[in-house]
């Protein structure tokens, strides 16, 4: 999986924001990235990746997922969860880490 940073994109605004609006079903205009966020490609290719954009205004960190430039999904997690998704993570990580002389020894 390949990790790009927003300031990785010079000239080029990675977009995000584009999904349905709840009050008629229309589809909202599309937004450049805030200033801190990243764009993680998905490693079966095929232009799927995966956005993370910090909105403090809003207290949010929003999870998007895109193919062909194009969102085709977006997740909203409350800032006060990130912690909790952080050490998700950060478990899964240090399993995988415990475990990988055993995977490369048996491939």
């Amino acid at each position: 999986m390949t990790h790009t940073n927003v300031t990785d994109y010079p000239g080029k605004e990675p977009m995000t924001g584009v999904g349905r609006s709840e009050q008629n079903g229309e589809m909202n205009a599309a937004r450049p990235l805030p200033g801190v966020g990243s764009i993680f490609l998905d490693a079966r290719g095929d232009e799927r990746a995966l956005r993370v954009s910090w909105h403090s205004e809003a207290d949010l960190v929003v999870l998007s997922l895109w193919r062909d430039n194009v969102c085709a999904a977006s997740f909203r997690l409350a800032i006060d969860e990130v912690p909790e998704l952080i050490d998700m993570l950060r478990t899964g990580l240090d399993r995988a880490y415990r475990h990988a002389p055993t995977r490369s020894e048996t491939a």
